[in-house]
């Protein structure tokens, strides 16, 4: 065999290669689909429980959509455990100042909402979904237990459920961080 002839085998085996590992990316994708979808349905499943178990609305319990974030795009910053937890947490106090504040009345949502974003970014744990807690805090009425049980329980709850689920089904992917802000 000539050096040509070799050099041609090679080109074609590798191109070979290529086409292989762009066919994988199909499933791959797939697979996370399918993986990011079971986590989800769990994670609501136990939140529903959750809330049953605890006699609480099911509306006043706020983690459908970090459960969402978490499972579907665990690599995202706003999906760390950091800013699941201080995300809800400062939110929720957010709902508390402006209720003690100025009463409770669902036109107090926007002050509350607006303070949780402030709090949230100045602190570095900006979780879009946690907002919802300063809302229900003026709008439902809650008292400030809302504050420990369910926002800190659940949302410590939300990164045990995450980590474990993570850790069985896609080893290594999440957390990024478990409290350092990340670096952009």
């Amino acid at each position: 065999m000539t050096a040509f002839q070799h050099r041609v085998r090679f080109m074609r085996s590798n191109e070979q290669v290529m086409r292989a590992r762009k066919s994988r990316k199909v499933p791959r994708a797939y697979a996370r689909a399918i993986r990011g979808a079971i986590g989800g349905g769990l994670g609501l499943s136990l939140m529903v429980a959750f809330a049953n178990w605890t006699d609480l609305p099911l509306e006043a319990v706020p983690f459908t959509t970090s459960i969402v974030l978490v499972m579907a795009a665990p690599e995202s910053d706003q999906a760390q455990p950091r800013n699941i937890i201080g995300g809800h947490v400062l939110s929720a106090l957010s709902g508390l100042v402006v209720w003690m504040a100025l009463g409770t009345n669902p036109l107090m949502a926007g002050p509350a909402v607006a303070l949780s974003i402030a709090a949230m970014q100045l602190t570095g744990t900006l979780h879009p979904p946690a907002g919802i807690n300063a809302m229900l805090f003026v709008s439902l009425q809650l008292s400030w237990q809302f504050l420990l049980m369910p926002v800190a329980v659940g949302a410590l709850g939300l990164v045990a459920f995450a980590f474990l689920y993570h850790r069985l089904t896609a080893p290594g992917r999440w957390p990024r961080s478990w409290w350092a802000p990340l670096r952009q």
